[in-house]
């Protein structure tokens, strides 16, 4: 017994290590950014800053946030994140459920389309030209529309959906319920952990896009701030003279191109971070959906 008792800590010990590695592995390059971000410029480009920064300054967050663009930015950002993820989370969730039911008339052609979509796809111009038709593009709309349905939390959603005992539901009717009725009081509310994974892969998906604006927008005000902060990760300080943040990073003191770059990804990845802990329960049991079968 006692041999046993020693080789299961030996196990945890070498277990915890690696955990603890792989934690700092993956950890570090945040903070490693986060720490460059209020550290300053001049002071970085000289090396040996890893673990706070050496010397500390708001200057780069001043520099970036103080612009007009970015500020207008981060508003299209935060709008198309809520509105997106509401507006999916909302039809997905309606739309698995009806799936679900065994009642549907033509169910088994709605869930071949859906897997269908999610193999196959026209491509980028036929979905441009699709855009086009619709009269969607450069428009705050085509952050929307397009991503109200997510096929693969459709039959995520069917097989969660299926699980609720239909009895539930047919008492609800028999109390003179309606279907919206029974949407809100029955079955949404037993199903947060797939809301919650829902709206959380949606939040993050609309929040780090940033093809969208590049591809299907023209206007400048509806450039995302994931988009502005990709611009402003690939300009170099040589070409990007000719742009009015380009122009303040140069004569900035104490700011660089590197310290900014870092500032626009702590920016970007801050509101995620803040909204994670608290589904974070959920998003763990929404993970194990279809997991066990009983």
């Amino acid at each position: 017994m006692k041999k046993w008792v020693t080789e299961d800590r030996m196990v945890d010990i070498v277990v915890y290590v690696l955990l603890i590695l792989v934690g700092i592995v993956t950890v570090y390059p945040f903070y490693y950014t986060v720490i460059c971000s209020f550290n300053d410029g001049i002071d970085l480009m000289k090396g040996g800053v890893y673990l706070w920064p050496r010397k500390f300054t708001l200057a780069n967050y001043q520099l970036f946030l103080g612009d007009a663009d970015v500020q207008h930015a981060f508003f299209i950002s935060v709008s198309k994140t809520v509105v997106g993820t509401l507006l999916c989370t909302c039809f997905t969730g309606v739309f698995s459920y009806t799936l679900s039911r065994g009642n549907l008339m033509f169910r088994r052609v709605y869930r071949f389309l859906v897997v269908f979509t999610m193999y196959f796809s026209g491509g980028l111009i036929p979905y441009y030209i699709l855009l086009k038709e619709l009269h969607l593009l450069n428009s705050f709309m085509v952050y929307i529309i397009p991503g109200m349905l997510n096929a693969f939390f459709v039959m995520t959603g069917i097989n969660f959906f299926s699980a609720i005992p239909e009895s539930m539901i047919e008492a609800a009717r028999i109390d003179g319920a309606r279907e919206i009725k029974v949407l809100s009081r029955i079955v949404f509310p037993v199903s947060k952990p797939f809301l919650a994974t829902l709206a959380l892969f949606t939040a993050v998906g609309q929040w780090n896009s940033w093809l969208d604006s590049a591809y299907y927008v023209r206007d400048n005000n509806l450039r995302t701030l994931s988009y502005k902060m990709m611009t402003i990760i690939n300009q170099t300080i040589s070409n990007a003279a000719n742009s009015d943040a380009a122009g303040q990073i140069s004569q900035a003191n104490t700011a660089t191109s590197f310290t900014v770059q870092a500032t626009a990804m702590a920016v970007s990845m801050l509101p995620i971070l803040c909204v994670y802990p608290f589904l974070q329960k959920y998003f763990v049991q929404g993970m194990m959906i279809g997991a066990v079968k009983e």
